[in-house]
């Protein structure tokens, strides 16, 4: 496991420079992902309040709602601030609440893209990631569409999301990937050397469930950390991915205002090797 022991603030993500602690837009839906978000004005507060508070990189997708994320987003924040990168993805079908069912077919695909770019407002994409490879179709098929639209400009770089090292390495003969959104968290790291893989190549991990903190068997040695820290065990969960390697971007995501600001926190706390090393066992 390899960490980093100077703190970086930022990544570079292609042309974008991206403040290494951003906001996950999941939660701004309904129950079970599924419908609008119950509290559509409260929504919207957090969304501004995330991009005054220093917040360029957003993450949202097709499939949260269905749809109905993307234009809370655009509802929320466009005309968008000046380096601001919003990040979509594609590839799930949402039959309802709590259901996501992988579709890699190019037709889906295509309207997928079609749908975000109309909904988010925008010409083009920042960044456009496959939910999941789909088992009944071939990775090429589903990324043909992806690669028609960066040709014509409605996508700028392109992300996966739950990959191992061969898809990843699959996918990059058949469009350049900058990004890599798996589940990662202090209780689970099971992809470990995905991590390291892509920060040995330059491209983003971007965590989903940041916020996880681990077993119980945990909870002590984290709660002494956070004590020390005069912090949160949520924050120590964020301050240990931001020290876990320099290509990890985080996404935590909440419907409160107050839990956003409590999570942008986590940017100011850097842990000693020692505590790194001993929540890292």
């Amino acid at each position: 496991m390899t960490t980093t022991s100077k703190q970086t603030r930022t990544f570079n993500l292609g042309q974008y420079e991206i403040n290494r602690l951003g906001y996950g837009a999941m939660q701004l839906t309904g129950p079970g992902v599924f419908g609008d978000a119950p509290d559509r004005a409260r929504a919207k507060k957090v969304l501004q309040e995330a991009v005054a508070a220093g917040v360029n990189f957003i993450d949202t997708a097709d499939a949260y709602g269905p749809h109905t994320n993307e234009s809370l987003i655009a509802e929320a924040l466009h005309p968008y601030k000046k380096n601001l990168v919003i990040a979509t993805k594609g590839g799930f079908s949402r039959p309802g609440p709590g259901q996501w069912v992988p579709n890699g077919t190019p037709g889906f695909i295509r309207e997928n893209i079609e749908g975000s770019l109309k909904r988010l407002k925008v010409d083009a994409i920042d960044l456009w990631q496959l939910h999941r490879f789909d088992s009944n179709v071939p990775v090429e098929e589903t990324l043909r569409p992806v690669v028609d639209a960066v040709k014509a400009g409605k996508i700028r770089y392109v992300g996966l999301s739950e990959v191992d090292v061969a898809q990843i390495e699959q996918a990059q003969k058949i469009v350049p990937i900058v990004s890599v959104q798996n589940l990662y968290n202090l209780g689970n790291r099971k992809w470990d050397n995905v991590v390291d893989y892509t920060a040995q190549r330059g491209l983003a991990f971007i965590p989903w469930y940041p916020l996880a903190s681990g077993p119980e068997s945990m909870a002590g040695k984290i709660s002494s950390i956070a004590a020390r820290h005069n912090a949160t065990t949520a924050q120590i969960a964020l301050a240990w991915l931001l020290k876990r390697s320099p290509n990890i971007l985080l996404i935590p995501g909440t419907s409160s205002v107050e839990h956003l600001h409590e999570n942008m926190k986590a940017a100011d706390i850097v842990l000693t090797d020692e505590e790194f090393a001993g929540l890292s066992k």
